[in-house]
């Protein structure tokens, strides 16, 4: 057998893409070394998927070890920052479940403590860096395949049905908004598939439209952004209808100057099977891409970044900037009173 790559720890198993990001690195040749976290029920869940990591129950155990290379972590969204900062200052490099940061002081701080030590911060965007359709489309248009890109729509609804949420779940400070968590992986998508290094928020908006007894609570965003040469649109909900066979319709129009083209990223309501679709017009024809054979490297790419100190998997401009364009729409966001009259139409 192989000798590992090095080895790694997770603090935080919040959120189930902790188990995406820990088989990535598995994958990629990694050690799970430890695991730290406090909940009983989700610990008996990681270590049962995961027999090989040893839990520990103060993380100053993962952090002081030489040994551990990279930390990854899905804790609540409020408390990743917070960790990766511990992380990066003992000399860890860091990868995490989105979003990084719930608010601009703790991005600052992220930025800040990156800078000073050197160390690698990555976030994990699955809707991009583990979907194959949207990997295509990023050959794709890297090829020229639409010339161009102009602008991207992503859209990209959730179910709240899935499984039982915990409190946290429904608490602003504790999640960052919805803007903040799940339309940042459309903000991330924008700059990739526009190729822009800098962008500003035109105008947000979010709204609990349909939560009465979780006030706090934002089941609906978007926002309009542009960049020096790009527009984009993003929307995201939490409400994919039953009748859904996935938990969200993902969808992402990128539209260039000689071309476009669709991501239906998890089901295509037209009757294909899976997932993985990718739709293609350009000046020969209108077509349809299977995408389920693409490669998923970020794992690869984030192992050898690690042993080699480069930016293959994502570039640490990138990293913040998607951040902080997720974060300002967030700040920014005039709230819809959602709440529906007596009189108003079904």
């Amino acid at each position: 057998m192989p000798t590992p790559a090095f080895s790694f720890a997770t603090i935080g198993i919040n959120h189930g893409h902790i188990y995406e990001q820990t088989a990535l690195m598995l994958a990629a040749g990694c050690r799970l070394k430890y695991f730290c976290a406090p909940e009983d029920d989700l610990a008996a869940e990681y270590v049962a998927k995961f027999p090989q990591a040893e839990r520990v129950t103060d993380e100053r155990k993962i952090l002081e070890d030489p040994e551990i290379r990279l930390v990854i972590g899905a804790g609540i969204p409020a408390d990743r920052a917070p960790m990766a900062i511990r992380a990066m200052r003992h000399g860890k490099d860091v990868m995490l479940d989105k979003p990084g940061a719930t608010t601009l002081d703790q991005l600052d701080e992220l930025r800040r403590v990156q800078a000073e030590t050197g160390r690698i911060l990555s976030i994990l965007y699955s809707e991009h860096y583990t979907q194959r359709a949207t990997l295509t489309a990023g050959e794709l248009v890297k090829a020229g395949a639409i010339g161009h890109v102009l602008q991207t729509v992503g859209l990209g609804p959730h179910r709240l049905g899935n499984y039982a949420r915990p409190d946290w779940f429904w608490k602003l400070e504790r999640t960052g908004g919805i803007l903040c968590d799940i339309a940042s992986h459309q903000f991330e998508q924008f700059l990739f598939f526009t190729g822009s290094e800098s962008a500003e928020i035109v105008a947000s908006q979010v709204a609990n439209f349909d939560h009465p007894d979780a006030p706090e609570f934002e089941d609906f965003g978007d926002t309009v952004l542009r960049s020096g040469h790009a527009s984009g649109y993003i929307r995201i909900d939490w409400f994919t209808p039953q009748g859904m066979p996935v938990w969200g319709d993902g969808r992402l129009f990128i539209l260039g100057t000689e071309g476009s083209i669709e991501l239906r990223k998890y089901a295509d309501v037209g009757g294909r099977n899976g997932g993985d679709h990718l739709f293609l017009a350009d000046s020969k024809s209108a077509r349809h891409i299977d995408c389920s054979g693409t490669k998923i490297t970020y794992g690869e790419q984030l192992r050898d970044d690690v042993l080699n100190r480069t930016e293959t998997a994502m570039p640490q401009w990138h990293c913040f900037l998607a951040m902080e364009l997720a974060l300002k729409a967030q700040a920014a966001a005039t709230r819809i009173v959602g709440t529906r009259h007596n009189g108003d139409a079904a």
